[in-house]
């Protein structure tokens, strides 16, 4: 089956940077013109480096026989520090616009700020009221990382820990869940890129009627978790992270003089000096190829406005 391609504005700057990796995209005015319903899919970008996040994330959704439509939404009200106006402006939807929509997914990421209380987060209300609204009027949605951890305390009251020495690096999960078809394909254990000061108790997750557990780490604690109703999946990893995202972000906090360890399990014979190979690449293609196959297209309706 030939692959069907992801839908974004032709002037992203993603755009041609996946076209350069033969990633198959389409521009608004092709897509318009195929006799197709497309998923839907919304992206709630809550990382700094916007563009950077956006073309992982985009590179992981195109790789599926389905046509996807884009949209990028930022949290309205809240000030970008490291992305433009105009590039927001330009590419991006106030959260705001959500609202009165209906989408079959939507992926709503992590966020630098991760070791202040949920309640201290300038868009704490925001957040909270949209994960009430998507709940109802999105079919699924992937909570990564920060995400992950602000839906689970919002939607069922699991607290996060905070962790005094950072986890960075490849750790490996155990897949406990093997015939979920979201770890369809997956090996005993995978490796998942991390970054994080914080971690949830796996056995917060157990004690949930509402949750299934699906992966873990022995260091790191949860790593996959689900709604019974497959409607929200929580992702603690970063699958999305390209092979040198640890590397910029151990030689910038050595850069600026913080305490950084080397990532572990990351760079050859443990040497920052030499070169750094993916080993979760596969994994992550699987993961979303798995979400968006069997998670949001084969059971989302087909009209939106029946999603409730």
């Amino acid at each position: 089956m030939p692959l069907m391609p992801i839908k974004i504005d032709s002037a992203l700057p993603a755009f041609s940077t996946l076209e350069k990796e033969n990633v198959f995209v389409m521009a608004d005015q092709r897509a318009s013109t195929q006799d197709i319903r497309p998923l839907k899919i919304a992206i709630l970008n809550l990382m700094p480096t916007k563009e950077v996040t956006e073309t992982q994330l985009l590179r992981l959704l195109s790789n599926t026989p389905l046509q996807i439509d884009i949209s990028l939404f930022r949290i309205s009200g809240h000030v970008s520090k490291t992305t433009p106006k105009e590039y927001l402006k330009r590419f991006y939807r106030s959260s705001k616009a959500i609202y009165g929509e209906k989408f079959d997914g939507m992926i709503i990421t992590g966020a630098p700020v991760e070791q202040l209380p949920f309640e201290e987060v300038d868009y704490w209300d925001e957040i909270c009221r949209l994960m009430d609204y998507v709940k109802k009027n999105v079919f699924c949605t992937l909570y990564i990382c920060w995400g992950a951890m602000a839906g689970l305390y919002h939607l069922y009251g699991i607290r996060k820990d905070v962790v005094q020495k950072k986890f960075s690096g490849i750790y490996y999960s155990k897949n406990v869940a093997p015939t979920d078809p979201l770890l369809r394909g997956f090996d005993d254990f995978f490796p998942v890129p991390t970054s994080r000061y914080t971690k949830i108790d796996t056995e917060r997750i157990l004690k949930e009627k509402n949750l299934v557990l699906l992966a873990q780490s022995p260091e790191t604690g949860l790593t996959i978790a689900k709604s019974v109703d497959d409607r929200s999946v929580f992702m603690t990893g970063h699958l999305e992270y390209d092979t040198e995202t640890l590397a910029n972000e151990y030689f910038r906090d050595k850069k600026k003089g913080l305490r950084a360890d080397i990532p572990v399990n990351y760079f050859t014979g443990n040497d920052p000096t030499k070169p750094v190979y993916s080993t979760w690449r596969s994994t992550a293609h699987l993961f979303y190829t798995n979400w968006l196959n069997y998670y949001v297209y084969q059971n989302t309706p087909y009209r939106l406005g029946d999603i409730n």
